[in-house]
C-alpha cells in the first residue's frame, strides 16, 4: 500500500494542505494515519476521498452539507457489509434531501450560466461583424 505526504496528497487531491488540516479540524476528514514524529500520512483511499469533497465543494455545496452527507460514512460499504436499508433510510433521505436542494441550486446557476454564454456569443458576433465590415471597406478603399 502507498503512502502520501500531506504535501502529496494536497497535490493529488487538488487541496490545499491548509484546508486538509482544517476539514481534518472540523471533522470533514477523519484524523489521518501518522508516521513516526507525527508526520500525517494518507493512502489512495483517504486521496480518493478528498477528491470526493472537493467535487461536492467546487460545485457550491456548503461545508455543513457536505459533513452532513459525508458523517455516516459510506452507504455502498455499509450495504455490502450485510447493514440492513432500514437502519440505512434516515441517512439516505437527509442525503437524499440536501442532493435534491443542492441540485436544484446547480440547475439555477446552469440557467443562469447559459444566459450570460449566450449574451457573450451575440457580444463576439456583433464585434466580429464590426471587423469584418471594417476590412471590406479598407479593401474596397484599395
Amino acid at each position: 500500500m502507498l503512502l502520501y505526504s500531506i504535501s502529496k496528497a494536497a497535490e493529488m487531491s487538488g487541496i490545499s494542505s491548509y484546508t486538509l488540516r482544517y476539514y481534518e479540524n472540523i471533522g470533514l476528514l477523519p484524523p489521518p494515519k501518522r508516521k513516526n514524529g507525527g508526520r500525517r500520512i494518507y493512502t489512495d483511499s483517504d486521496i480518493q476521498f478528498m477528491t470526493f469533497l472537493k467535487s461536492l465543494k467546487e460545485t457550491g455545496m456548503s461545508l455543513e452539507d457536505i459533513n452532513e452527507i459525508v458523517k455516516d460514512g459510506c452507504i455502498l460499504e455499509k450495504i455490502y457489509s450485510d447493514m440492513k436499508t432500514s437502519q440505512l433510510t434516515p441517512s439516505i433521505n437527509k442525503r437524499v434531501e440536501i442532493l435534491t436542494k443542492h441540485l436544484e441550486k446547480m440547475e439555477h446557476k446552469k440557467k443562469e450560466l447559459e444566459e450570460v454564454i449566450s449574451a457573450t456569443k451575440g457580444k463576439l458576433d456583433t464585434y466580429y461583424s464590426i471587423l469584418k465590415e471594417e476590412v471590406e471597406v479598407e479593401v474596397d478603399r484599395k
